[in-house]
């Protein structure tokens, strides 16, 4: 209600009304909310508002440098380098935790 709206304000969002019972006019909201959701916040105890901003902090770094999206054809949306296979072992970078992973070629 009314605090949100004051919340939004503070934080500098702009808030967008949609249409009531109306799920389809903000699918896109919905479709990357239900990404947070399970595949970071169903995993993780979160204990406080510090915490929890941290881990959307650094869910949102990992989303958008190294998670393969299909639509992007499996790269990430700030595309990265690639080394061609066979030039050094892959070696596993932790995210969240160790809740996700990104594999690197080794120097």
């Amino acid at each position: 209600g009314a605090e949100f709206s004051k919340a939004m304000r503070e934080l500098g969002l702009r808030q967008l009304v949609t249409a009531y019972r109306s799920p389809r006019q903000n699918a896109h909201a919905e479709r990357v909310i239900g990404t947070i959701r399970r595949e970071c916040l169903d995993h993780m105890i979160i204990l406080g508002e510090k915490h929890a901003r941290h881990l959307l902090t650094d869910f949102a770094a990992y989303y958008n440098a190294d998670r393969a999206l299909q639509a992007l054809h499996g790269d990430a949306p700030e595309s990265r380098r690639t080394a061609p296979p066979g030039t050094g072992d892959l070696v596993a970078v932790p995210h969240l935790g160790g809740l996700h992973h990104s594999y690197r070629r080794a120097a």
